[in-house]
């Protein structure tokens, strides 16, 4: 695991449980600067569709971007300089 990346795997969650975890880890945000969500891919989008709507204009989150593979996204919540 990189330094500052917190990773958060979701499958078999809801959305509601998804998101109690996620604002969680936004809560406790200190110290990290990306919030990598694994959200799976395939025939339910639901919790990426959910991560979409919910936190693309987040007062925490910078941006949303692809993650390293279609079933994670990944929250930028700082810009890392390193």
């Amino acid at each position: 695991m990189k330094p500052g990346i917190r990773t958060l795997d979701l499958h078999g969650k809801t959305t509601y449980q998804a998101r109690v975890l996620i604002d969680a880890a936004l809560r406790r945000s200190a110290g990290i600067y990306r919030l990598r969500l694994i959200h799976g891919y395939g025939h339910n989008t639901a919790l990426k569709d959910m991560i979409h709507a919910a936190y693309a204009g987040h007062p925490a989150v910078l941006r949303l971007e692809a993650g390293e593979n279609p079933g994670q996204t990944e929250l930028v919540l700082k810009e890392y300089y390193g």
